[in-house]
């Protein structure tokens, strides 16, 4: 079959496009022949030793969206030539793979496999955040970091649908803001002094929600506007930069602070997933829900998607054609 491996850690010219054997599948797994993969932040961590560990030659990529070529016996809940999504065990950037049954999820008839394809990582990620991680309500006011890009862009139309009073978003350039406000954004910032922007929007209350997944600088900054009984969700690390949160900020101001991991729970709790997939399909069902694709590579141009990723410059998700 054809994959894209790594064998050292590096830039994009270390993704390369070979020949490997098909994977096997073991008892509680199935067989994928995959149509679709997505590119997520983390690939691009992993790709440059940030986040793996160094087991090569390495098969990146988080999610993948295909067809159930083989599944391991008749006590399978799946069936050759089922439409699924999955979170794959070694990797997605490949034509075959294998994953886990709790981590499949049959596509209903009537959602399209490409607008599916592009959201396994950030959809789920985006659900929980909303509903289990934070309960959003119409009284709240938000603040979702990286507005335009996979996850933002769902945080959004989650917002939205919970009725959310006021929903910001920062983006890095005034460009990107067309599409935060197209997707139901109040109020979209840039991130040059945005704590005293968010403070002057809401009359100086501040937010009760922040969504952050660039940590660093901004995760401090985020303090600076984030309301008495707040909530700060940390995500992610896009920003490679450790920040520091002093505990005075929290206990006297009764604020809190969150974090949630979708690879932990994969790997821990894959029964939460299984839980809130009827709802994702849900979602996906209704056409008013979007799922912008920033731009479309084939398998053998992954180093093109990599690069493209890294120049910061996509809205919403980066998909990958396999077949």
């Amino acid at each position: 079959m054809k994959a894209i491996t790594i064998n050292a850690f590096g830039p994009p010219s270390v993704l390369t496009f070979v020949d490997c054997p098909k994977p096997a599948i073991s008892k509680g797994e199935v067989l994928i022949r995959a149509s679709y993969t997505s590119v997520n932040f983390a690939d691009i961590k992993n790709r440059t030793g940030n986040k793996a560990k160094a087991n090569f030659p390495m098969i990146l990529g988080l999610d993948v969206a295909g067809v159930i070529e083989e599944v391991f016996d008749d006590s399978s809940g799946f069936q050759k030539g089922d439409q699924v999504i999955a979170f794959p065990k070694n990797g997605a950037y490949a034509q075959y793979v294998v994953a886990n049954e709790q981590l499949v999820f049959r596509i209903p008839n009537d959602v399209p496999l490409k607008k599916v394809a592009a959201i396994p990582t950030v959809l789920f990620l985006s659900y929980m955040l909303t509903h289990q991680i934070t309960q959003l309500g119409t009284d709240d006011s938000i603040l979702i970091h990286a507005a335009s890009g996979g996850v933002g862009t769902m945080l959004i139309q989650m917002a939205k649908r919970r009725g959310v009073k006021k929903i910001i978003g920062t983006v890095s350039t005034k460009e990107k803001a067309a599409i935060a406000y197209e997707l139901g954004a109040h109020h979209v910032l840039t991130y040059e002094n945005f704590s005293a922007k968010v403070n002057d929007y809401t009359d100086g209350l501040g937010v009760d929600v922040v969504f952050d997944s660039i940590a660093g600088a901004i995760t401090e900054e985020s303090f600076r506007c984030l309301a008495p009984y707040g909530t700060l969700v940390q995500f992610g690390n896009s920003s490679g930069q450790v920040g520091q949160i002093k505990t005075a900020d929290l206990h006297s101001s009764c604020r809190n602070v969150k974090g949630f991991s979708l690879g932990t729970t994969r790997a821990l709790k894959p029964e939460l997933l299984q839980q809130v997939a009827p709802e994702i399909f849900s979602l996906l069902q209704n056409e008013s829900f979007q799922v912008p694709i920033a731009a479309e590579f084939a398998l053998e141009d992954m180093e093109k998607a990599h690069t493209f990723m890294e120049s910061r410059q996509h809205q919403g998700k980066i998909l990958i054609k396999i077949v």
